[in-house]
C-alpha cells in the first residue's frame, strides 16, 4: 500500500495561481468598463500588468468606436439614397419669371392725333407733283432737296412719275433706312381691309415722324366739302391725322391757295384706288 507523499506547501505556486485568476478578472473588467482595475493588495508581475493594460486599452478603443458609430448620422449609402429637399424655385425659374430679364418693352401707344412740321412748296411744273410731294415728305425728317434733284431720282418725265414704287425707293434712299413700304390698291375702289390698312399705315408712319406720299386719280371731297379732281393722276402728301387716323391731313402741292385740307381715310383710300402709296 502506497501512501501519498506529503509535499511541503509552496507559497509561490499558490501565489502564481492566484495571480492568473486575478489577471483574467482584470481583463474581463477592462473589456466591459473600458478601464484597468487592479487590486492593490494582490501582487502582480510586471509582464502581466503590461499585457492587461494593453488589452484594456484595445477594449476601450473598441468601445469608443462603437459609441461614435452609434452617435454618427446615417451611413454614406443611406444619405446618398435620401432625396434632397426640393427648392421652392430653381434659379432658372426665378430668372424666367423676372420681368426685367424676359419681358419685352411695350411700345408706346400712338397719339390719337398728330400733325408733322413740314415745309410746303408747290410743284414748279405741271408734271412735278411726284417730286414736290416727295420733297414735302422729306422735310418732315429735316431733309431738303430740290424738286429737280428729286425728279431725276424719281425718273420723272413730262408724263409724270411712274408709280408709288418710285417714291418708296427714293424716300428710303434719302432717309437712310428701309422704313417705307409700297401699298397698292387694285380695283376701282378700296375694300374695307384696304381702308383699315391705310389708316394703320398713316398712324404708324406719321406717329413715327414720317409723312406718307399717296398716288391718287379721279375726284374726292374733303371734310369741308371742297372738291378736288385730278383725272390724269396726282401725288400728294399726308402730313397728319386725327381721331386715331380716321381723318388725315393732306398737303397738296398742286394748289398753293388750298395747300392743305382734311379728308376721311375712307375717301382717301378710294381716291388711291388703281394706284398706291408709300408709308
Amino acid at each position: 500500500m502506497k501512501y501519498p507523499v506529503n509535499r511541503p506547501f509552496n507559497p509561490f505556486r499558490a501565489r502564481r495561481s492566484y495571480q492568473v485568476a486575478a489577471a483574467a478578472a482584470v481583463l474581463v473588467a477592462a473589456s466591459t468598463a473600458g478601464a484597468l482595475l487592479t487590486n492593490p493588495d494582490t501582487p502582480v508581475r510586471q509582464g502581466d500588468t503590461v499585457a492587461a493594460a494593453a488589452e484594456a486599452n484595445r477594449s476601450a478603443a473598441a468601445s469608443r468606436d462603437l459609441e461614435r458609430t452609434a452617435a454618427s448620422p446615417a451611413s454614406p449609402s443611406a444619405v446618398a439614397t435620401t432625396a434632397p429637399a426640393t427648392p421652392s424655385a430653381s434659379p432658372t425659374a426665378t430668372a424666367t419669371a423676372d420681368p426685367d430679364v424676359t419681358a419685352k418693352p411695350t411700345p408706346p401707344k400712338p397719339p390719337a392725333s398728330k400733325v408733322l412740321d413740314i415745309q410746303y412748296q408747290a410743284q414748279t411744273t405741271y408734271y412735278y407733283c411726284g417730286p414736290a410731294a416727295t420733297r414735302i415728305a422729306l422735310t418732315a425728317r429735316d431733309i431738303v432737296r430740290t424738286q429737280d434733284d428729286l425728279a431725276q431720282r424719281l425718273n420723272t418725265t413730262e408724263a409724270g412719275t411712274n408709280s408709288a414704287e418710285d417714291t418708296t425707293r427714293v424716300l428710303n434712299a434719302l432717309v437712310g433706312k428701309d422704313f417705307y413700304r409700297t401699298r397698292m390698291i387694285s380695283g376701282g375702289s378700296a375694300t374695307p381691309a384696304q381702308m383699315d390698312r391705310l389708316q394703320a399705315d398713316v398712324v404708324r408712319a406719321v406717329g413715327s415722324g414720317y409723312a406718307v406720299v399717296v398716288n391718287i386719280a379721279g375726284s374726292a371731297t374733303d371734310v369741308d366739302g371742297g372738291w378736288h379732281s385730278y383725272p390724269g393722276g396726282h401725288y400728294l402728301t399726308v402730313v397728319g391725322y386725327r381721331d386715331n387716323g380716321r381723318t388725315v391731313k393732306i398737303s397738296d402741292p398742286a394748289n398753293p391757295a388750298a395747300s392743305s385740307y382734311w379728308m376721311t381715310t375712307i375717301d382717301l383710300a378710294n381716291w388711291a384706288a388703281t394706284r398706291g402709296y408709300s408709308a
